[in-house]
């Protein structure tokens, strides 16, 4: 099952720290930064989770996989996610020791 924002919204109010109103007020907040930063072109590191950084493509050749055809793609932007190693061992089930 996908985690959804209304289901992050939740998780954060079932951990006792605030209203359901400020817990989604809370993460709406937090998405809007999030966004501004990576609209601004800026690189987000959060420490224990990853980075989340934004590149740009050059334009290039390309083919429409329906007709065939030839066709010059644009250069853009896109956001890639690098995961810190304490998110890869959670994930591989390796779970790094407690501090």
């Amino acid at each position: 099952m996908t985690m959804t924002k209304a289901r992050i919204i939740e998780a954060v109010f079932k951990e006792g720290v605030m209203p359901r109103k400020d817990a989604g007020e809370t993460v709406e907040q937090l998405m809007r930064i999030i966004k501004e930063t990576l609209a601004g072109e800026e690189d987000l590191l959060v420490s224990g989770f990853g980075r989340f950084q934004v590149r740009r493509k050059k334009a290039r050749r390309g083919r429409n996989p329906h007709t065939s055809e030839s066709m010059e793609l644009r250069p853009r932007r896109v956001v890639t996610f690098r995961p810190s190693g304490i998110v890869r061992r959670k994930i591989n089930g390796k779970e790094p020791a407690m501090r």
